[in-house]
């Protein structure tokens, strides 16, 4: 059997907004982002899902509480689904930081982590999601390391490829476990 995980990016924050790339700084949605939510929602109702998983930042916890409110899904928080720290660079400049990401896949940021780091801990999720989830749906919101984690695991993709891809926003990418 398979785990069917529809990934999710969380809803826009103001550090989004306002070129910061937040890393573990906890930075809350801005009114974009609740829109977005509750969009995410409206996409996702009735879908089937098992479950939703969200990092325990509040731009993730909010994306899905937001979005699933009074659905009858669980939402689960775990914090292994966090964007990568980015250590002494969290709230950076999003192009010093992105522009770093190449050097970053095995070396980690200055008090941060690295990208290897950040798939470790997708790797563990993932896992859980096989022994717990095995034949059900899953949704998964989540940061760029946590789509990077998903995509190298399940599909393959070198990290190399990962972090220089620029972002293009899509309503949900579906993977199988």
């Amino acid at each position: 059997m398979t785990v069917k995980i529809t990934f999710e990016s969380h809803s826009t924050t103001y550090d989004n907004e306002e070129g910061f790339a937040s890393g573990w700084y906890d930075c809350d949605l801005s009114p974009l982002g609740i829109t977005q939510s509750v969009e995410l929602g409206e996409r996702r109702k009735g879908k089937g899902y098992a479950a939703v998983f969200c990092a325990d930042q509040i731009r993730g916890y909010k994306s899905a509480a937001i979005g699933f409110a009074d659905t009858g899904v669980p939402i689960f928080v775990d914090s292994r689904l966090r964007e990568c720290n980015y250590g002494d660079y969290n709230k950076g400049d999003k192009k010093f930081v992105d522009g770093q990401r190449l050097e970053r896949i095995n070396t980690p940021y200055p008090n941060g982590e690295s990208y290897m780091e950040t798939r470790a801990r997708m790797a563990s999720f993932l896992e859980d999601l096989k022994k717990n989830y095995d034949g059900k749906k899953v949704l998964v919101i989540g940061a760029r390391a946590t789509q990077f984690g998903i995509q190298n695991i399940i599909e393959g993709t070198p990290y190399e490829e990962l972090v220089v891809a620029k972002f293009v926003w899509q309503p949900g990418t579906e993977y199988e476990l």
